[in-house]
């Protein structure tokens, strides 16, 4: 009930100050149901009583990419095979073989997860070609009936090329916009993922993250993202940045649907070892943890983050109105061990990085082999060199020290063991169900000239340990949005769902994008 008012005072905003909306069509469905506000639950009882098929709501998809992905930039390729997918799915809905929730839901897959039937580049040119079989996300999402819609554009090398990278442009791609204010940028590096769900150019989008790389776009474009813990969800055909960080998780338009794609995705996987500690007490449907009144009697420690601006801060203090009110209990915290996380973690990543990407390129069907080869395709190809100018963080992790080398193991021994207990500790201390943070500050202008503006710690304590961080809506700075993260102990993803979940319901924050070309200028002051 408060979406649309919302949505109003925001065009009535814009309007006043003189700046237009670039028109986009209402993200309605020839159904007559509006795909923007649609979750997955509404979109199986369509199809279960006739109202819908599968191939309706994926041609209502590729037509939404036709018409809006031209100013968002979000779909780096369509899935030729997506409708014939959404057929298979709708004999399956007439016989009564349905899969699951996901059955004959379109997804949107970042172009780092090997898909056999597309090309995998992770937006570098130099790796335009298709690898030797599905990640392991993708089959399962395949077994679960899902319609893999296409490729979302991506930061190139998920932001682990150039020191000064500008989030969601690639080589392959270009520029991905966001889509509240078509010049900001979208955060990255899961940019396509996040903005074309924000978009509504799919029902579910898949990102992945070494640290923020799905919570930052997810915030930045007012959609939820969930970061699983370590082992979740297996990375094996994931391209990698860290065996000790990555993984990948959903992005959606509100809780349920990114709870129902973490059932399919989550499992343990014998080719990743991360996945070996699942524990078998794990819940495999955690759409059934979102009950109504989860915040009711849970202690919360918000951890404000004044580095991101009053503005920021401004919404969390809202959101901490809205906590109480749901009859949360919130205590404000600081995190320790946060500036030595900072110092530890970069030198880690380049160690890691090397090792992993190597292992990675190795096992492709062609291309370049391993890091060197990358770089010397990179240093060869102008257009790769037109807005990641620079390579300083590839050149930088040919030069690290190798796994086995004590200082680099003592290091990330020291960056694990630190991450964990700013995490734990203050859990423990203060007798927390989760933390809470803003997960990003409003949007910056996207320069390729000057990069990224992203002091954006919120997310580096979970990311580090392997810890869950679901991100919502928490509200707007002017046009652009504003997310709340919810972090916890390893494993209590289902706990962090229903937290969010139950925020959701109680602030609903979220309004759909209005494609604004600039920010509106701000109010003349009077005399």
């Amino acid at each position: 009930m408060g979406r649309r008012p919302v949505f109003r005072v925001l065009s009535a905003l814009v309007a006043a100050l003189g700046v237009a909306a670039m028109t986009a069509p209402p993200a309605s469905s020839a159904s007559g149901f509006d795909l923007d506000s649609a979750d997955i639950p509404a979109l199986q009882a369509r199809m279960a009583s006739g109202r819908l098929t599968a191939v309706g709501l994926t041609r209502a998809y590729l037509d939404r990419i036709r018409a809006v992905d031209p100013r968002v930039n979000a779909v780096l390729a369509l899935n030729p095979a997506a409708l014939a997918q959404a057929a298979a799915s709708d004999v399956r809905h007439r016989t009564g073989r349905v899969r699951g929730p996901l059955d004959g839901i379109p997804v949107l897959v970042k172009d780092n997860v090997d898909t056999r039937d597309q090309p995998t580049t992770a937006g570098s040119r130099a790796l335009r070609s298709r690898p030797a079989a599905d990640a392991t996300l993708i089959t399962r999402l395949r077994d679960g009936g899902a319609v893999i819609l296409g490729k979302a554009n991506l930061s190139e090398w998920a932001n682990f090329r150039a020191a000064k990278p500008t989030s969601g442009w690639s080589g392959v791609g270009g520029q991905t916009h966001n889509p509240y204010v078509l010049d900001h940028n979208p955060c990255g590096s899961s940019a396509g993922s996040a903005a074309g769900v924000a978009a509504s150019l799919a029902q579910v989008a898949i990102g992945s993250e070494t640290d923020g790389s799905i919570v930052c776009p997810a915030g930045m474009t007012a959609t939820v993202g969930h970061k699983p813990s370590l082992g979740l969800v297996s990375r094996t055909g994931v391209v990698p940045i860290s065996a000790e960080q990555d993984t990948a998780g959903p992005i959606a338009r509100n809780v349920v649907d990114v709870a129902l794609t973490l059932s399919v995705l989550q499992g343990r996987d014998p080719s990743d070892p991360a996945t070996a500690l699942y524990p078998p007490t794990q819940p495999t449907d955690y759409a059934k943890l979102l009950r109504p009144g989860s915040l009711r009697g849970a202690r919360i420690g918000l951890w404000r983050l004044p580095v991101l601006g009053p503005d920021t801060d401004a919404v969390m203090s809202r959101a901490k109105d809205s906590l109480v009110k749901a009859g949360a209990q919130v205590v404000e915290v600081t995190l320790p061990y946060q500036d030595r996380l900072g110092e530890l973690e970069f030198l880690a990543l380049l160690t890691e990085f090397h090792r992993d990407i190597d292992a990675y390129l190795a096992k492709r069907p062609s291309g370049p082999r391993n890091l060197a080869d990358l770089i010397a395709y990179n240093r060869a190809d102008p257009l790769e060199q037109t807005c990641f100018a620079g390579q300083e963080l590839f050149e930088q992790a040919l030069a690290a020290p190798g796994p086995d080398d004590p200082g680099y193991r003592a290091g990330r021994a020291e960056l694990s063991d630190l991450a964990r207990r700013s995490l734990d500790e203050t859990l423990a201390k203060y007798h927390l169900d989760a933390i809470a943070s803003p997960t990003n500050p409003p949007a910056w202008k996207t320069d390729c000239a000057t990069g990224d503006d992203d002091v954006i710690p919120s997310s580096t304590p979970a990311a580090v340990a392997g810890y869950p961080d679901v991100t919502v809506p928490a509200g707007f700075v002017g046009p652009l949005p504003v997310g709340i993260s919810f972090m916890g102990a390893r494993w209590s993803d289902g706990r962090m769902l229903a937290l969010a979940a139950d925020f959701e319901r109680v602030a609903p924050a979220r309004v759909p994008p209005s494609y604004l070309p600039e920010l509106p200028p701000a109010p003349v002051s009077g005399p």
